[in-house]
């Protein structure tokens, strides 16, 4: 099979799959006597790469296999596809990721004390849910927490075949400009970041009126009780049959003898 035929095929698979494919996974298509070999793969999608050039949609190898998607200057344009608006994450949201990202492995902990805020637990739930990160092991001090670290989803989302591809600290003057890559099989494009957000809000709000009302009925509770035990404490110091003494000048003189 010549190369010009093996592109025609292995652009017609990446279009088709919408997601990455490897050399390995390319080449396991054919059958098996007419099976190119790895190097022979490589070199077609090399060449196919080279015609994409110029072009809105490029030929990318990121961490799990080669993707066919839309070129970064076109992104604006072709999002106007989809009614939805483009996902958008929190600046708390991606400072995590960022410290996860060149820091791994981390602790939730150690993160908390870089920022010197606590981590929302919407934010881990967030990450989690994404695929972004995950836990590798735990940090052998009191508490074992977890050590946290990225995954091949994350290269794939923001296209980077390794961690080695991440820019510089010196580069990533605001974390604000993480570019974010657009597939051609991408539907999950409303960030679920807010909704989680509101829904997280209300939880506190709520919370904070259970605990206001919990509060309040607490202490109407205690008036009640130290009231009840004030008046029990003064009828105990009056004993049946009990006489009071009374003061002479304590009576009046004005007081009127009836006859």
């Amino acid at each position: 099979m010549n190369e010009l035929e093996m592109k025609h095929q292995f652009e017609a698979a990446l279009l088709a799959a919408g997601r990455p494919l490897t050399a390995q996974q390319l080449a396991e298509l054919f059958d098996e006597r007419e099976r190119p070999s790895l190097e022979q793969v490589v070199i077609a999608l090399n060449a196919l790469q080279a015609d994409y050039q110029g072009r809105g949609i490029e030929l990318l190898e990121v961490s799990s296999g080669w993707r066919i998607q839309i070129r970064s200057n076109c992104i604006d344009f072709v999002s106007r596809l989809w009614q939805e608006r483009p996902a958008r994450y929190s600046r708390a949201l991606l400072e995590t990721l960022a410290l996860i990202a060149y820091r791994q492995p981390i602790t939730r902990g150690e993160i908390e004390e870089i920022r010197g805020v606590a981590v929302s637990s919407t934010i881990m739930r967030t990450l989690h849910d994404r695929n972004w990160i995950r836990v590798v092991g735990h940090r052998e001090v009191p508490g074992r927490p977890e050590l946290l670290a990225t995954n091949k989803d994350f290269l794939d989302y923001f296209g980077l075949k390794s961690l080695d591809e991440l820019p510089t600290l010196a580069e990533l003057k605001d974390v604000e400009t993480i570019g974010v890559q657009l597939e051609f099989n991408t539907a999950d494009v409303v960030s679920d970041q807010q909704s989680a957000d509101a829904q997280a809000e209300a939880e506190q709000t709520e919370g904070v009126a259970d605990t206001e009302s919990s509060e309040s009925a607490e202490s109407a509770e205690s008036a009640e009780s130290a009231e009840s035990e004030g008046l029990a404490d003064s009828a105990s110091d009056l004993e049946v049959g009990e006489s009071v003494a009374v003061p002479d000048d304590a009576v009046s003189d004005n007081t009127t003898e009836v006859a």
